[in-house]
């Protein structure tokens, strides 16, 4: 861990004298300074350019309404949405997702999704494993991993990013915790409205671009460190860290206006504003992230908007809907415009579905019973994944789990998860999924 403090100094910001930027640290998102660096020397670093987009609908959005629907249930079961024909054939969808209808060819639709406890959380679709009996650290996302074991694409960009903003519902915020691999593998997360001007815990990159302050704050840090070794070999990579923290090629890409205004309009505009206590109301953070895995980036984690209907269900889907329809159909696109769609695996999904029947207030509650779409990666898409029963309220046939999803990303990314390994804190090593029980989906391969 480096940290550039001013130790009786005020920044130009009025920050105080114990406010400091930590590379490699938390404050800064976990950008894997110097320590990543150290890891990519010892074991280099991969020129294989795949990546993952984490798309994570906060709240649990209602699969019988969106991608399982029973129009011949009970009017209490089936809701007020019609299937309509994709094109592939035999699949419906619902009525609201025009888009995604002409594009179900390079989605696969996984319909029994389980293993969810039916509670509010991001860190299950992050992780691939629930809370519960977590090693000493906690378990890794599947960013950090990645991190971990391939480090940086791209000289100057951050293995791992996640575009999540601060949430009301904080465990809806999680953008994928590092665990016991430890702050060098956390998501880098930058902030600031369209996240565009890239504010690094209230340092910008213009005040980050005054080297003269930032190398008097660097000397000061060196002068007061302690003899333990711990700092030994800083040199070597203070370079290299500073050179990712004052690249403008990240700042670049996270820049999402510098696009053709025509293909922002494809995603729709949007606001940046969170819905509630979700995440934002635009579907701009999928621009964002087709431009991070261009540039290098491995993983990308990001939120839209706010799906915990247990009022007005269906007004919400016609605003919610829409907004997902348009902005997935344009990652889609843009993916293989830019010759990225075999390349980069995309993963759609929250952290539970919705009750079969509908409640009193026209709502849907929580339910263990989910949906996932994914596309690109070189899986074998336009096909449904399992069945569920005539309410759509437990799988018929193939149930999947989690963590076989999380095997097929890992598999994307050519991490074997029946050998693969990450050792904890106690040096033990811990497989990515419960070992031997989870493989990867073989209908996608």
């Amino acid at each position: 861990m480096l940290d550039i403090s001013g130790h009786s100094m005020r920044f130009c910001d009025r920050l105080e004298r114990r406010t400091f930027l930590k590379i490699g640290g938390l404050a800064l998102g976990g950008l894997s300074m110097p320590e990543i660096l150290q890891a990519q020397s010892r074991s280099g670093t991969s020129d294989d350019d795949r990546a993952i987009i984490m798309i994570f609908l906060p709240g649990g959005p209602p699969h019988q309404d969106m991608f399982d629907l029973k129009p011949d249930a009970p009017r209490e079961i089936r809701g007020e949405f019609r299937p309509i024909k994709t094109n592939v054939p035999g699949l419906e969808i619902c009525e609201l997702l025009p888009r995604l209808a002409r594009r179900m060819d390079r989605l696969a639709l996984i319909r029994t999704l389980v293993g969810s406890n039916a509670g509010h959380s991001a860190f299950q679709c992050l992780t691939g494993h629930n809370r519960q009996n977590q090693p000493p650290g906690g378990r890794p996302a599947l960013g950090a991993v990645v991190s971990k074991k391939f480090g940086p694409a791209t000289p100057g960009m951050p293995p791992f990013v996640g575009l999540s903003p601060k949430m009301g519902h904080h465990a809806w915020a999680d953008n994928g915790q590092p665990g016991f691999l430890g702050p060098a593998h956390a998501p880098f997360k930058p902030e600031g409205d369209g996240k565009a001007d890239l504010v690094l815990n209230g340092i910008s990159l213009e005040r980050l671009a005054d080297r003269k302050r930032l190398l008097t704050s660097f000397d000061r840090f060196r002068r007061s460190a302690d003899a333990s070794g711990a700092m030994e070999g800083l040199d070597a990579y203070a370079q290299q860290a500073f050179g990712i923290l004052t690249s403008s090629r990240l700042a670049e890409a996270l820049d999402w206006q510098r696009e053709d205004p025509r293909v922002i309009d494809r995603y729709g505009r949007g606001t940046f504003k969170n819905r509630n206590d979700g995440g934002p109301k635009t579907a701009l953070p999928f621009l964002m992230a087709r431009r991070l895995v261009q540039v290098g980036v491995r993983c990308v984690t990001l939120a839209l908007s706010r799906w915990d209907w247990h009022h007005e269900n269906f007004s919400q889907a016609r605003e919610e809907f829409p907004r997902l329809d348009q902005g997935l159909s344009a990652l889609l696109d843009d993916l293989k415009f830019h010759g990225l769609d075999e390349k980069v695996t995309v993963v759609v999904w929250g952290e539970f579905g919705r009750t079969p029947r509908i409640n009193k207030n026209s709502g849907r509650d929580h339910w263990r019973l989910a949906f996932a779409l994914l596309a690109g990666g070189g899986l074998r898409t336009g096909q449904v994944i399992g069945a569920s029963d005539r309410h759509a309220a437990q799988p018929k046939e193939r149930p999947v789990h989690f963590q076989e999803v999380f095997a097929t990303l890992y598999h994307t990314l050519g991490i074997d998860t029946s050998s693969v390994t990450v050792d904890d804190l106690t040096g033990r090593p811990q497989y990515l999924v419960d070992h031997g029980r989870y493989p990867a989906i073989p209908e996608l391969l």
